[in-house]
């Protein structure tokens, strides 16, 4: 039996508390799944890239010349598309 097998294994015998609590847990365990941190390391990528700065630069122009082009948004909208 492979690690990730045996691991596996562990958490479908875990109870219902010990498994939310190791959901809880995984951030720490795993910052690469860290929604946050994984923002935080593309905000900070120096690496230039033009054709999305291009891209940019065009969506900040739109916005300028028309902002109501470019409704807000709500948690609502997010729910009514999943």
């Amino acid at each position: 039996m492979s690690t990730v097998q045996e691991i596996k294994a562990a958490i479908q015998n875990l109870s219902p508390a010990e498994r939310r609590e190791l959901v809880a847990s995984l951030p720490a365990l795993f910052p690469e799944l860290d929604g946050d941190a994984a923002w935080e390391r593309i905000i900070r990528d120096a690496r230039p890239r033009p054709a999305l700065s291009a891209l940019l630069d065009q969506v900040e122009q739109a916005y300028r010349r028309d902002r109501s082009a470019f409704p807000e948004t709500s948690d609502a909208e997010f729910d009514r598309h999943s």
